[in-house]
């Protein structure tokens, strides 16, 4: 069976402008949800991007549906493919790849395998997998979801949601949280530059972060409980 729905309303670019410059491993510091397993690891390095979720679900060996993505998939779009648990057919080798890369898709992210290493990395195709296989799958036209909410690397993803991953992890996010987190996320990556440079200068950091200070707060006053 086929579900074909209609793809959703791209994020505001202005909006993933803003998100690309934050690192999803920084506002890791203050946020705890919509990160994707760690399993699910950037192949290529050096990549950071951030775009719209176009979403799929393929179970098994029936990667049809990725070939139908293929001629949806728009600029700026990233294709989150959610494998049903199958950890052994590869859903997108160099051929899927290149396609997309020439429909304008700017990132693959797939809860499963892909293949053809060498490819992704001639083609510079950012993908993030949980590992590589060379059983591939194949177009057996038995089923498949597009543009439908579904789960990848542990976190529901919906069709047009914000999508932020780079050689850390993966965040998937609503476009109005993308504000709040990416200028807190900036401000900190803006204050570790001056925190690094106070470090080069010969200071430690435990001393500017005010962790010795808490602790001898901390030991003073068990200090003062031992004596009372």
């Amino acid at each position: 069976m086929f579900t074909l729905n209609p793809l959703p309303p791209q994020v505001d670019p202005v909006l993933l402008d803003l998100l690309v410059k934050a690192e999803p491993a920084t506002i890791g510091h203050f946020r705890h949800t919509g990160f994707m397993d760690p399993g699910v690891r950037g192949l290529l390095p050096d990549r950071r991007i951030a775009g719209t979720a176009v979403t799929i679900r393929c179970v098994g060996m029936d990667t049809t549906i990725v070939h139908y993505a293929l001629g949806q998939l728009r600029p700026g779009d990233v294709l989150v493919i959610d494998r049903g648990g199958d950890h052994r057919h590869a859903a997108c080798g160099g051929g899927v790849a290149f396609a997309a890369r020439q429909a304008g898709c700017i990132g693959i992210i797939i809860d499963g395998m892909a293949t053809d290493i060498a490819e992704l990395r001639d083609y510079g195709v950012p993908v993030w997998a949980r590992g590589l296989s060379a059983v591939t799958g194949k177009r057996s036209f038995s089923q498949g979801e597009f543009c439908v909410p579904v789960s990848c690397g542990g976190v529901n993803v919906a069709p047009g949601d914000a999508v932020l991953a780079d050689e850390n992890g993966v965040l998937v996010l609503k476009a109005e949280e993308i504000t709040e987190a990416a200028n807190r996320a900036i401000g900190m990556q803006n204050a570790e530059k001056i925190t690094l440079a106070r470090i080069a200068a010969g200071e430690r950091m435990p001393d500017i972060n005010g962790t010795n200070a808490q602790l001898a707060e901390i030991l003073s006053a068990q200090a003062a409980a031992r004596k009372g």
